[in-house]
């Protein structure tokens, strides 16, 4: 999912394209390159994975985390291999095989995009109602069809590039408030450590290990965007692009276990309840002044990912049908189909559904590399993962 203004189309049309100009040693293409997946993996995350590890694992979150982004950088592996491997072989007269599995990911990847834009403006809804003291299920399945609508009216009539442009700006108030929350939370812990009753910790609520195992593989969503480096071969070279994608999760995991570190002394606040939006009440615990410029964030951050998103998703179904369906009406299937999930699921059911859809575009990346391998060690590497992600795919449950 892009959220820095560079839309991909599909891969067919990267790799119709001129190769991109070589940036190799280029310090300032490397910046931009990890740009979209880094803005991709903060897009959401950071709003919702602390209830959910919180809610399931307890004191254990920054375990649970670890294993999520380690699962996730072997998925990048596969998605790096594809980047130096696959798309040459997919230039010229591919196998079947490998051209069967890359087409039907295109179409996987058109369902988590579609699914993904209901999620994010979910998001915004719980974390602009639950501010206003309004955030009911009602409420937050009308404002969120509002803005879906809404996105769907400007795609419409004027494009969406427009709305696109908010996203370089919503990439830097992300990032800020990903400070600030990582600087109040760290403060918090440094007093109530020295305090009389020092830092308190909490219970999670009682899981088998079979409901953690299905709970933790719903989260793969929070850390989902290093693959979007595949997206951008008309911009940056192979080189470029492989290493943004490995510095993306280098920086997201490091950034993502300090953050949930910090933030497990501040959870017991929020006595059992474990909701969307419950980060507002954490960042109240720590500072009331972080509410009112994290609501503005998460509106931003999720706004701007679910154009991005929308951009993405019609543009892929555009070339997924041969340019048979306009982009118009790619719009309002994929609008629609965002307003349908919405009034049928809840944010953390969603969560869930969009780790699998993912988690399902990821295995079909596996069976391309595994059909343009040489290698049995490697093979096995990548059949390994498929595997994990099937189970994902198929076991995977919102947090209870």
């Amino acid at each position: 999912m892009l959220k820095t203004g560079q839309v991909p189309g599909s891969k067919e049309q990267h790799m119709q394209r001129k190769p991109a100009i070589s940036h190799h040693g280029n310090p300032s293409a490397l910046l931009r390159a990890t740009c979209t997946p880094l803005a991709s993996i903060f897009g959401s995350g950071f709003l919702v994975m602390v209830p959910i590890l919180a809610g399931a694992v307890g004191i254990y979150a920054v375990v649970a985390m670890a294993l999520v982004c380690a699962l996730a950088y072997c998925v990048g592996t596969v998605i790096r291999f594809n980047i130096r491997f696959a798309e040459p072989v997919l230039k010229n007269n591919p196998p079947e095989s490998t051209l069967t599995f890359e087409r039907s990911s295109d179409l996987a990847l058109v369902l988590a995009y579609v699914i993904s834009v209901s999620l994010y403006l979910h998001i915004l809804s719980a974390f602009v109602l639950g501010s206003l003291h309004l955030d009911t299920q009602f409420n937050e399945d009308l404002l969120t069809s509002a803005v879906i609508a809404f996105i769907v009216t400007i795609g419409i009539s004027r494009g969406l590039k427009g709305l696109a442009a908010i996203e370089g700006l919503a990439l830097v108030v992300t990032l800020v408030i990903i400070v600030l929350l990582i600087g109040s939370f760290a403060l918090y812990d440094l007093h109530a450590w020295q305090s009389p009753r020092g830092l308190q910790f909490f219970q999670a609520n009682p899981h088998s290990l079979w409901e953690i195992l299905t709970i933790v593989a719903g989260t793969l969503i929070v850390v989902q965007g290093f693959e979007t480096t595949r997206y951008l071969g008309d911009t940056f070279d192979t080189g470029t692009r492989i290493r943004a994608s490995r510095l993306s999760q280098i920086v997201s995991t490091a950034v993502y276990l300090v953050f949930i570190s910090l933030s497990l002394p501040l959870v017991h606040t929020l006595n059992g309840k474990y909701g969307d939006n419950s980060l507002i009440h954490i960042a109240a615990a720590a500072s009331a002044m972080l509410v009112a410029p994290l609501v503005v964030a998460a509106a931003m951050s999720q706004f701007s990912a679910a154009v991005a998103d929308t951009l993405a998703a019609t543009g892929n179904l555009e070339e997924v049908t041969h340019h048979q369906l306009k982009i118009r009406f790619a719009t309002v299937l994929v609008g629609g189909g965002a307003i349908a999930l919405t009034w049928t699921a809840d944010t953390m059911e969603i969560v869930s559904l969009a780790s699998r859809a993912f988690a399902f575009y990821y295995l079909l990346q596996c069976l391309v590399a595994i059909s343009v391998s040489q290698s049995t060690r490697q093979r096995i590497f990548f059949a390994l993962i498929a595997a994990a992600l099937g189970f994902i795919a198929v076991f995977a449950v919102p947090a209870s």
